[in-house]
């Protein structure tokens, strides 16, 4: 990053570890990173603290340093008159949190770059995101917000601290997200279904308007309402639900949202259409869409669910993942440069007929809609390919055969594809996050199973295995943030794990256990779990908070002082109800009635406000018709072809409820505890000979063994 000023002196960020804040390094502000030193300097210094919050992925962060924090007049302003404190949003999610609810509370607005004034212990009175350089579309300068930011902390202090005092007040009323109700159930996952289905855009495909985010959870939600005869208090929903997710399965995979040369999906689309995306790719955007793709796959063997899901893999592998040594990068930039809006993504007609035939640019052209006239506001000869008609009518309009055609376009992508792997490509971060490596191997084994795909199984397994070693301390229980940063190489300081990680791992765990039977797997999800419940769980208002139990004599820097406990998917999928999910799934494997309680405290303790928040709440929706439906397992016992088609037959129709383990033979001694009361003791286990079965079983006990495809369809349908 910045590369060619290595001359220049370096400020404190040289000693970082994050990408995001070594790209500042050589600027003329002399920042801080978040921390005790930086505070202490404030108070000591009597002066204001100025927040920069941002990722290596934003855009407009990379346009306001270059426009302001690289500039040495405003540089001196700042380092006049603030401490200024620059933090990666992604490397400390907890930070982030509480000052976006303080600059929303503000100006009633957040997102990257994230700029506050803070007083000098660090608690904000003013805030704001991108201010540009010079006075512009209603918005100040930044130079002039600095200087009156200054003036306001140096003469009307007590306005300043009331302020202050006011915003805190307002995040931790905000943030408690309290609204307990007893008992929830059907009922309000059927509000919840009914809630994202009246967002649904039936022409677009997708939820709401521009701009238009993917709502993962939000499709795994009507996914699984989709399979199921009734969704709550007996409303047939099934339809519906299947056709809102089904169709924006097809209208994200065919928009400019997914890049279709390499695979995997762009942050957001700015249109209705998905067309113009943010072309930043994240790996937790893309480990959750590849579970709807292949939960799409699963209940409807649909083969674009399948070929969209094995290009997002390909593309993981190719650019989001260390293939020697396990575990998945944080993201890809959507630019180059600051000059390069995307232009790595999008063609002009002009740069697509320099590599292609005009046969090949005849039925590319014509399926990916690349004119003369194209998409980009900042040059609209760029196209983003997305997908306008059919093969077929492409096939019909240039004469050809639907083969014929099919084989061009196969040949063009392959061009297009080599053509811009030669163009400087966008900077990734190879940082290694674990609550993001948990979502992106919990999707990568579920590909690997429901597809038939080993080899993504095994790095699955093998990315799990270093997080486990390099970021879980089984002897104090206690997890990192951070596996390694991409920039270094190594852990750098150690930055303490948050709710989402240990929750997510814990599901990575379970989910490896479930597909090998290895017991080592269950224990370390268990372990998790232990260590969820120990440091972030609220033993007197229930719930979890998003980061750790205040120590004894602890005292937090700033806004975190505030509490959160995480309910809505923003979005990735909400911590609370993702704990609660791991309880349960727990629950179901070793009986421990405190494990369900904890998690029905948690789905209280949201129940009589979640409603209002309908399409973010599909997480909460998700664990609580866990809550409601118990959870079911289907054991699968053997090693030979019979039990992989066993297994093929177990992982059909996506329910959110059910899990399907795989066991060898040998693995029947080492099991969690409910089903060790019953596996070990079913008739023929040993023998061979007899060949490989299935069983279903739920809380109530296991049904009889199946040995056959059609015996263990009616089983499922039994007990599902």
């Amino acid at each position: 990053m910045n590369h060619g000023q290595e001359t220049k002196q370096l400020n404190s960020l040289a000693k970082a570890a994050s990408a995001y804040l070594r790209s500042a390094m050589h600027q003329p502000v002399e920042w801080k990173e978040w921390g005790e030193e930086a505070f202490a300097t404030a108070q000591a210094e009597d002066k204001p603290i100025l927040l920069d919050i941002g990722a290596v992925w934003c855009h407009w962060c990379h346009v306001m340093d270059r426009e302001s924090y690289e500039d040495p007049a405003t540089a001196a302003v700042i380092n006049r008159s603030f401490i200024p404190v620059k933090v990666d949003r992604d490397e400390r999610p907890d930070v982030d949190a509480r000052y976006q609810a303080a600059v929303s509370a503000i100006s009633g607005q957040g997102g990257w770059p994230l700029t506050a004034f803070l007083t000098p212990d660090g608690k904000p009175y003013f805030g704001g995101t991108y201010f540009p350089p010079e006075d512009r579309h209603g918005r100040p300068s930044f130079r002039r917000v600095l200087m009156t930011m200054a003036d306001a902390f140096a003469e009307r202090r007590d306005e300043v601290n009331d302020s202050a005092g006011s915003v805190i007040a307002a995040i931790e009323h905000n943030e408690s997200f309290m609204g307990r109700a007893g008992n929830p159930g059907p009922e309000l996952v059927a509000k919840l279904v009914s809630a994202t289905l009246k967002q649904f855009d039936a022409r677009s495909g997708g939820f709401g308007s521009q701009p238009k985010f993917p709502h993962s959870g939000a499709i795994d939600l009507l996914l699984d309402a989709a399979s199921r005869v009734s969704v709550g208090a007996g409303m047939p929903l099934g339809e519906q639900a299947k056709n809102a997710a089904m169709v924006t399965l097809q209208k994200m995979a065919r928009g400019g949202i997914y890049d279709h040369l390499a695979g995997g999906f762009h942050r957001y689309s700015v249109d209705e259409q998905w067309v113009v995306p943010h072309f930043e790719k994240m790996a937790y955007d893309n480990s959750e869409l590849l579970k709807n793709y292949v939960h799409g796959f699963q209940t409807y063997v649909d083969p674009e669910c399948a070929r969209v899901a094995k290009e997002i893999v390909h593309w993981m592998d190719e650019c989001l993942s260390d293939r020697e040594r396990g575990g998945f990068y944080a993201s890809q930039d959507a630019d180059f440069s600051l000059d390069d809006d995307g232009d790595y993504f999008t063609w002009t007609q002009d740069e697509a007929a320099e590599v292609l035939t005009a046969e090949e640019l005849g039925v590319a052209g014509a399926y990916y809609d690349i004119g003369e006239i194209g998409d980009m506001h900042h040059n609209p000869a760029k196209n983003v390919l997305h997908v306008r008609g059919s093969i077929d009518g492409v096939a019909k309009y240039n004469g050809l055969t639907v083969e014929a055609a099919r084989e061009l376009l196969a040949s063009a992508k392959q061009k297009l594809y080599a053509a811009r792997l030669k163009r400087p490509t966008p900077y990734i971060d190879r940082t290694v996050y674990v609550g993001w490596n948990g979502m992106c191997i919990s999707a990568y084994l579920e590909t690997g199973r429901v597809l038939d795909m080993p080899e993504v199984r095994a790095f699955a397994l093998k990315s799990l295995d270093r997080v486990l070693k390099d970021a879980w301390d089984e002897t104090t229980g206690s997890m990192s943030h951070v596996v390694s940063y991409g920039e270094t190489g190594d852990a750098g300081t150690r930055v303490g794990g948050i709710l989402d990680d240990y929750v997510f791992l814990g599901h990575a765990a379970l989910d490896a256990w479930e597909v090998t039977g290895e017991i080592r797997y269950y224990t370390a999800a268990q372990a998790i779990a232990e260590a969820l419940l120990k440091r972030f769980y609220d033993a007197v208002g229930s719930g979890f908070f998003d980061t750790e139990l205040l120590a004894d004599g602890e005292q937090r820097l700033g806004a975190l002082v505030t509490r959160r406990k995480p309910l809505q998917d923003s979005p990735t999928p909400a911590g609370n109800p993702m704990a609660a999910a791991l309880l349960l799934r727990l629950e179901g494997l070793n009986g421990r009635e405190d494990y369900s309680v904890k998690a029905m405290e948690t789905l209280e303790t949201f129940a009589g406000i979640v409603e209002h928040f309908g399409l973010y709440a599909a997480s909460y929706g998700l664990a609580l018709q866990r809550m409601v439906q118990r959870a079911v397992q289907v054991c699968v016992i053997g090693e030979d072809a019979e039990a992989r088609r066993l297994e093929a037959v177990a992982l059909a129709r996506y329910a959110v409820n059910k899990c399907v383990i795989r066991f060898r033979r040998d693995q029947i001694g080492e099991l969690p505890p409910t089903l060790a009361e019953t596996l070990p003791h079913l008739p023929d286990l040993q023998d061979a000979a007899k060949g490989s079965f299935a069983v279903v079983c739920n809380g109530r006990g296991c049904l009889p063994p199946v040995r056959t495809v059609d015996d263990l369809i009616a089983a499922m349908n039994q007990s599902l």
